[in-house]
């Protein structure tokens, strides 16, 4: 049986910006961080977790900050199951209106053997100590259960009943390495709420890993089985292979309820703008086809399809595009608009900026955009505070110009001057192409020794003068970052980017990886 309590009630606990940070080089800023919080709050999340406190200093500091924001959802921190995990999250959620701690263990073998080297009783030990320690800061405590996929099914109901004597409210089932199928996931959560003492007086969760393209199938198995919480990411963004995508399980619940008994309390208008946001600020680009939010999401090809839903939208469409939040490109602004009318149209779409002096900034970015292009859209303003906000005023290397030449018959060469903490540097270098010009000339005049892992170009709108909105993945020595950049001009997008991308290279290090 479901609990008892709000048993037609789906929590989403999403985890974007701690388990999606974990993609390579999709590590983000304290203010990133809090603007992505900001859209979750609008998107009518329950739970965010924040991060994980006990990982840097910097992680705890943007905790803190999105606890002393956030209102309306719980912020949460995620804590090892050891007195220093769990403190440091119990400091970082104290400014939140509704806090919790998310603490955790492994349980399988293989785990308490070869990482933990841990006997099965001190792992239930650990788990219950974690648990009274983080009531000492709020009642708000998850308990998880890591590789609970792999862990022996007595064991996890031993740890469980432990940990909901000790007092946690929440009891997450995670399939951390993506190894379940559907009906074997369904059942091993069956099998927990009906064995375990007290089942009903907590929530059940589950928290599953896409490895083998199977997290929303198994979060939904579990959902059918009795959980009523799922973790999950703004476009299933996350460590390897990523998680179950928050929209996707949104979607499936809302439009088959008969299927699933419940539902949950998301705006689902909100969905498409916050993958946008996400995708920008991360670097990670929404493939067409992907469900939901994808650009193909709601489009038709085949002529049988197209005359069907000219005739009656539901002879092929299960959902409605403006549900979801897809709508026509909304042309909002032009060259002749003031700085009031861009300020509220800001507003109007969620985005808030900090200070008058980075509203300024924004602005002035938005002028310049306005001479090369007539029409300002929606997607428009938002590149501009999610990528071109990328290059902030602290950066050591900024574009200063950029001429290439290419065409028929010839090398393509690029001419490159650069401001290397003030000071112009320039240089000239020719490249199989007018981007590969571009990068061999920054490359000879900074020469970072970083390898190209990714360049990816996507547009922002649509039409001839739309902006190009280019992804840049660098790797040195092990440590991978992300570079954006935006501009009418692909080259000079692209050049953004890459100087983005160098700029977090020589920037301040790279958070540690949250597990390690």
């Amino acid at each position: 049986m479901p609990p008892r309590t709000q048993p037609d009630r789906l929590i989403i606990f999403d985890t974007t910006l701690r388990d999606g940070e974990q993609s390579p080089g999709a590590a983000m800023t304290k203010d990133e961080k809090i603007r992505i919080a900001r859209q979750l709050e609008r998107l009518g999340v329950d739970v965010i977790e924040a991060g994980f406190a006990a990982a840097s200093p910097g992680d705890a500091e943007a905790i803190r900050a999105i606890a002393g924001t956030i209102t309306q959802s719980t912020v949460c921190s995620l804590a090892r199951a050891s007195e220093r995990d769990v403190r440091a999250a119990g400091e970082a959620i104290r400014p939140a209106a509704s806090g919790r701690i998310h603490t955790f263990i492994a349980t399988s073998p293989i785990h308490m053997e070869k990482k933990l080297r841990m006997q099965p009783d001190q792992v239930v030990e650990a788990a219950v100590k974690a648990v009274k320690m983080a009531l000492e800061y709020t009642d708000d405590v998850e308990f998880s259960a890591e590789d609970a996929v792999r862990s022996e099914l007595d064991f996890l109901c031993r740890v469980f009943d432990a940990v909901i004597q000790a007092g946690a409210k929440t009891l997450n089932v995670p399939d951390t390495v993506g190894y379940s199928v559907p009906a074997q996931w369904g059942e091993r959560m069956r099998q927990l709420i009906e064995r375990v003492p007290n089942s009903d007086k907590v929530v059940w969760s589950t928290h599953c890993h896409n490895d083998l393209g199977m997290a929303v199938a198994n979060s939904l198995a579990a959902v059918m089985n009795g959980a009523r919480q799922v973790e999950c990411t703004i476009n299933g963004l996350g460590e390897r292979a990523g998680n179950a995508s928050l929209e996707e399980i949104v979607m499936a619940v809302k439009t088959r309820r008969d299927v699933f008994g419940c539902d949950s309390r998301i705006d689902t208008t909100q969905i498409v703008p916050s993958s946008r946001l996400v995708s920008q600020i991360t670097g990670y680009p929404v493939q067409p086809n992907k469900a939901i939010v994808g650009a193909n999401a709601f489009s038709h090809e085949s002529g049988i399809h197209q005359d069907g839903v000219l005739k009656h939208r539901e002879t092929y469409e299960i959902m409605r595009a403006e549900d979801v939040g897809w709508s026509h490109n909304k042309l909002t602004l032009g060259k002749l608009s003031g700085r009031n009318a861009f300020r509220t149209r800001l507003q109007e779409l969620g985005i808030v900026l900090d200070s008058e002096e980075a509203l300024n900034a924004a602005f002035a970015r938005f002028k310049e955009l306005a001479d090369k292009k007539r029409e300002i859209f929606d997607e428009d303003l938002q590149a501009l505070v999610s990528v071109d906000a990328n290059l902030d005023a602290c950066d050591r290397f900024k574009l200063v110009s950029l001429k290439v030449c290419s065409e028929t018959g010839e090398t393509p060469h690029a001419h490159v001057v650069l401001s290397d903490g003030g000071n112009e540097i320039r240089a000239d270098e020719f490249g199989g192409g007018p981007v590969d010009a571009s990068f061999r000339a920054i490359e000879k005049m900074v020469g970072s020794g970083a390898t190209l892992l990714l360049y990816s170009v996507n547009n922002i709108t649509t039409g001839t003068d739309a902006q190009g909105e280019v992804t840049v993945r660098l790797n040195r020595e092990g440590r991978i970052v992300n570079g954006q950049g935006a501009d009418t001009d692909i080259v000079i997008a692209s050049a953004k980017a890459y100087l983005n991308a160098l700029n977090k290279l020589y920037g301040a290090e790279e958070r540690a990886h949250p597990q390690v």
